[in-house]
């Protein structure tokens, strides 16, 4: 935290400076009572520390602070302030110029203390002045066990200038393996964390690829990047992303997905042992090295950061946020124990280009016996919609969901088919081993939509279902679950789907559940993992009434339903594209075949032949479409009725109803199964 303070004397002005972490919400004016030497001040090492850096506005400030310095060293004196219940000394640098900062020591309510080494820039690294407070040699970095201190009679005495006893906490390093099990049940949870960040911070692209890098000891070892074109973090917020946990905004934001500020520790430590974070905003660039290889055999978590700010075109060490010194100390910790010198992060920062965003390097992967638990196939060259990239769950094992006997569930086990249905409304472009994800929003490929509204607890809810084929020869059904427009709970079987597998198939239903679970409070009820929900009195009372509204669904529209013996492949009530520039969804014409598309299509192209400014269209709450078949399918229907049903379809956008005929298809007769368990 960097506070702007301005120091003053008698009331008159000496300089503004720059107040860094200091321990408490500072004053814009801190006022010098008075000066004593430094001899009568005892137990000045053991106090805790702040730094206060020389930002004049005027040349009379700059010359002002210089003297003031000058007056401390040649006469070996502390200044003192008080505020509130604080006590601080301004110290004597050793080296007194118009530019030099100042370390100022502090106490508490004159009471006895047991902590006392200061800490810089929040790194981990704890720092202890000896002599020249403010020169190289005086940097020390001692263990957790060195800060506590035992107190006899003798030291008691001095109460004066001791703190009240506090306790605090260290972390162990084996903490950020027990981070990870946070997504143990399953791998791709630690990669959504990152995807999450990356939406979060506004990106318009993002690449996840695993490539190879080579080790200092000459090991060839593979490399997760994620790397996205957002805001990037200055250095308070990459402060934020490496704590463990912080304080949430107030801010009721239904597009924001992070909410526990674990993601990325968890995430990243589920992944790999190492993780290098490289990002950049308009004005500053920072690095940050979360490592289990650095801190082995250590007491306590160390987390090197260095961060930089912008000079002209130039990106200098920002000293208003660190010492040069730890800079320096930092950036030697992350060549030590990472696979990147300065050529490689030169490299990696060159891919920012005068742009923003954030790369995210992990190695060290989690493994599977003598391999890893993802493996990662490129895919074939020249555009091929077949064979494109992907990272696999090495197991290939489907999870657990009551009721489901299916084990053809891709999103499982595949990136690429995980990606494509993780965003309710997919915006970002995502590419997975150098091939784009083609994001399937799942309501858009439904026959015999329905959609049903309902209040649950007071609060209103919407739910579309409909009948997918591709599930139905899955052998799948379930509700997709949504909490912020991100995937939370997928294929949930309710109502007479948990009993019989039978039961709903092909039956898909989709919802977002954002109103119902957050709270005014700021609570949620949604697991840290957000791989599902707590159980809680909202989440009991959306399964009861999913249950309801799936089983009408089914009985009205399929358990009297009668199937052909050539299973044909049905299209959905409507066919939809994605423009691969402004990311709207649009609606094909019902004679249009979807296979005539290209790969990278544009809103100008055919057969929508609009603008990327139109609006996008949207189904009405409560209309039900029955579809026709698929054109371009070689299908014959046996035995079907002449009877033909006029439907009523109503488009967002467009100014009049439309009639469509569609044929009653006949279908092999289902056997009406028993709803629950048998008795």
């Amino acid at each position: 935290m960097v506070m702007s303070i301005i120091l003053q004397k008698d009331k008159k002005i000496i300089c503004a400076t720059k107040c860094i972490n200091p321990p408490a919400e500072m004053p814009q004016k801190l006022s010098i009572t008075r000066e004593i030497s430094k001899k009568k001040v005892s137990s000045l090492s053991r106090l805790p520390r702040f730094s206060l850096t020389p930002a004049p506005n005027n040349a009379r400030e700059k010359y002002e602070w210089g003297n003031f310095l000058n007056f401390l060293c040649k006469h070996d004196k502390v200044a003192i302030i008080n505020f509130e219940q604080y006590t601080f000394y301004i110290l004597p640098p050793s080296i007194a110029s118009t530019s030099s900062p100042v370390n100022v020591a502090y106490q508490i309510d004159n009471t006895c203390s047991v902590d006392t080494h200061p800490r810089d820039c929040e790194s981990g690294s704890h720092l202890e002045e000896c002599g020249g407070p403010n020169t190289a040699e005086d940097l020390k970095f001692h263990r957790a066990e060195d800060h506590a201190h035992h107190f006899t009679a003798e030291t008691c005495t001095e109460v004066q200038f001791r703190l009240p006893v506090k306790n605090f906490i260290r972390a162990d390093p084996s903490y950020l393996k027990t981070l990870g099990q946070a997504h143990s049940g399953w791998i791709f949870g630690g990669i959504a964390e990152l995807v999450d960040n990356s939406r979060d911070a506004k990106a318009t692209k993002m690449d996840i690829f695993v490539d190879m890098i080579n080790l200092k000891s000459g090991k060839d070892v593979p490399m997760l990047s994620i790397i996205d074109d957002g805001q990037g973090m200055n250095h308070d917020e990459v402060m934020k992303m490496v704590s463990f946990g912080h304080k949430q905004s107030d801010k009721d934001d239904k597009d924001h997905i992070g909410k526990f500020g674990v993601g990325f520790k968890t995430g990243a430590m589920r992944l790999g042992r190492d993780v290098l974070v490289i990002t950049q905003t308009t004005n500053s660039r920072s690095l940050a090295f979360l490592s289990q290889s650095l801190n082995e055999d250590k007491d306590n978590i160390e987390i090197p950061i260095v961060s930089y700010c912008r000079q002209g075109q130039r990106m200098e060490v920002d000293i208003s946020m660190q010492s040069e010194t730890l800079a320096k100390y930092n950036l030697k910790a992350i060549k030590e124990f990472s696979p990147f010198n300065k050529y490689l992060i030169g490299e990696k920062a060159a891919l920012f280009g005068g742009g923003t965003g954030t790369q995210i390097y992990i190695w060290n992967l989690d493994e599977w016996g003598s391999k890893y638990c993802l493996e990662w196939h490129e895919g074939l060259k020249g555009g091929s919609s077949f064979h494109q990239g992907d990272i696999l769950i090495r197991s290939r094992r489907t999870r657990s969901r009551p009721g489901q006997i299916s084990q053809k569930v891709p999103l499982d086990y595949s990136l690429r088919a995980y990606l494509e249905v993780i965003f309710l409304v997919p915006r970002m472009k995502i590419s997975v081993q150098g091939t784009q994800v083609k994001s399937r929003p799942l309501a858009n490929f439904f026959t015999q939509t329905v959609i049903e509204t309902g209040n649950i607890l007071g609060r209103p809810v919407e739910l579309i279902l409909g009948f997918s084929q591709l599930e139905w020869e899955r052998a799948n059904c379930g509700i997709f679950l949504y909490w912020h427009g991100r995937l939370i709970e997928a294929y949930k079987r309710v109502g007479g789907m948990i009993h019989n597998a039978d039961v709903g198939r092909g039956v898909i239903g989709v919802i977002d559940v954002t109103n119902l679970m957050d709270v005014q409070d700021g609570r949620v009820w949604v697991h840290n993992n957000k791989q599902g929900f707590q159980d809680s009195e909202p989440y009991a009372c959306l399964e009861e009434w999913l249950g309801r509204q799936a089983d009408e669904y089914w009985d009205n529209n399929f358990d009297s339903l009668k199937l052909d013996k050539d299973n044909c492949v049905f299209k959905p009530d409507h066919e939809w594209v994605q423009c691969d520039k402004c990311r709207k969804w649009r609606i094909l014409p019902s004679d249009f075949d979807s296979r005539k598309l290209p790969m990278q299509w544009f809103c100008y192209m055919e057969p929508f032949k609009g603008q990327c400014a139109d609006a996008e269209q949207k189904m009405e709450p409560g209309i039900v479409n029955v579809s026709t078949k698929r054109s371009g399918y070689d299908c014959t229907l046996k035995n079907f009725d002449s009877k033909r049903m006029e439907v009523v379809m109503k488009m967002f956008g467009t100014d009049d109803d439309k009639l469509v005929n569609s044929e009653d298809v006949r279908f092999p007769a289902l056997k009406r199964l028993r709803k629950g368990v048998r008795r």
